[in-house]
């Protein structure tokens, strides 16, 4: 049996954690394979909403197994929060979750130093959600961090008072410690909670279900524009937001990669700092933000919006080698009497295809014009509905990426999602 893989391929908040909520009926086994809690997978039932920030997003479906890997880093504070959330909805999350051993832990010392780093860096700043996640990574990476397996051990606070001591060094650097007791007084409360759930060895857990022939769905976080190696860097997140992070991140081979399912908006999105090629800082790009209220569901802030840029999203489907393409949100584009797409970059004064390795070169989209639909998409149960303008609009984008669109999203909620017939 084979793990498909479910990941963003723009700058993050596609609307991953709705697609993974749809799919996950067709799934026992759904597993997040990278990132902390600034991922913010909002998930719609009815009148209801739910932000999910570290727990998969098939927790919500019964019968679904749920595992946070290897590759995640957690925060306990939010984990509990979150999971206390969940079970006042009336979901048993401790018995449709388990969490690998391996995967890393978020200290408060951690929030400290992400937001001392962003200070420091001034006008030059990432834009980081500080929830202390590069902080927490760049222990992994240097041989120094504590993980979730820890939490059991007889020498875990020993562990733990050893690489506080090492960050308050450094937060010593920045300047005058805030005192953080009471924070960690509430995260050791936490990692208590913590051990009530079921502490695995991830990626033995995983390749027995697939030996078992239980399907598994990686789920994953940010977008590959925010990869560290192929992202916008150095303006990406701290992990692998490409599909080889679902190997890396959940202890799979690639040979039992199956489906690679990509996450696109109808239009581009992006928070905080980095390259936006076709960013609209006019009207145009307001009437989106309005329409398609992008405000970030983890922290608030508004996002920077744009055309569709194909020449980004081919390049992430090629490092991806998606299979099959989900389009989000292209009702937020139904007002619109003209739509645009970018096939193109100037850069430098010369046409290309090709996404530039300077994340300070001067880049001009060539734009290509579509009439708009001028119609409620919202209310569309079925392919036949969508209106001819529309689908010339897909035609083209699957035409350009050389992948066909096998799921339309036309709202936040499950049945406002149209599955295409193969």
């Amino acid at each position: 049996m084979n793990l498909d893989v479910v990941l963003g391929l723009q700058w993050g908040d596609e609307g991953k954690g709705k697609i993974v909520d749809v799919l996950a009926d067709t799934y026992p086994v759904i597993a997040r394979f990278q990132g902390g809690p600034n991922a913010g997978h909002s998930l719609h039932f009815g009148d209801t909403k739910f932000v999910l920030h570290s727990v998969p997003a098939g927790v919500f479906r019964k019968g679904t197994m749920n595992v946070i890997g290897n590759g995640v880093v957690l925060d306990p504070i939010i984990f509990k929060k979150e999971c206390e959330s969940i079970e006042a909805l009336g979901v048993p999350v401790k018995e449709r979750l388990e969490i690998a051993k391996r995967a890393h832990l978020i200290l408060p010392s951690h929030i400290l130093l992400d937001a001392a780093n962003e200070a420091a860096l001034g006008k030059s700043k990432i834009g980081s959600t500080l929830k202390g996640i590069g902080p927490a990574y760049s222990d992994k990476t240097g041989r120094n961090g504590l993980r979730i397996g820890d939490i059991v051990e007889s020498d875990f606070k020993a562990k733990y008072d050893i690489l506080k001591e090492k960050h308050l060094k450094l937060l010593k650097s920045y300047g005058p410690v805030e005192d953080f007791s009471e924070k960690e007084a509430e995260w050791m409360d936490a990692v208590e909670y913590l051990k009530q759930f079921r502490i695995v060895d991830g990626e033995y857990e995983l390749n027995q279900f697939l030996d078992r022939n239980k399907k598994i769905l990686a789920e994953g976080a940010q977008g590959s524009m925010l990869d560290v190696d192929f992202g916008s860097y150095p303006f990406v997140t701290s992990s692998s937001t490409a599909c080889a992070g679902a190997c890396t991140g959940l202890g799979i081979s690639p040979k039992r990669i199956g489906k690679v399912i990509g996450i696109f908006k109808a239009y581009c999105t992006r928070v905080g700092s980095g390259p936006f090629p076709t960013e609209l800082s006019d009207e145009t790009g307001e009437q989106i933000r309005r329409n398609g209220f992008e405000y970030g569901a983890t922290t608030g802030r508004p996002r920077r919006t744009g055309w569709l840029d194909l020449v980004a999203l081919k390049y992430a489907i090629m490092i991806d080698g998606v299979t099959e393409l989900v389009m989000m949100k292209a009702d937020v584009l139904d007002t619109f009497d003209k739509v645009k797409v970018a096939v193109k970059y100037l850069v430098n004064g010369e046409e290309t295809d090709v996404v530039p390795f300077d994340v300070n070169a001067e880049v001009t989209p060539v734009y290509k014009e579509f009439k708009g639909w001028k119609r409620d998409l919202t209310k569309c149960r079925r392919e036949e509905e969508l209106p001819y303008e529309f689908m010339m609009y897909v035609k083209f984008i699957e035409s350009y990426t050389g992948v066909p669109i096998t799921i339309f999203s036309l709202g936040p909620d499950r049945e406002q999602t149209i599955i295409r017939e193969e």
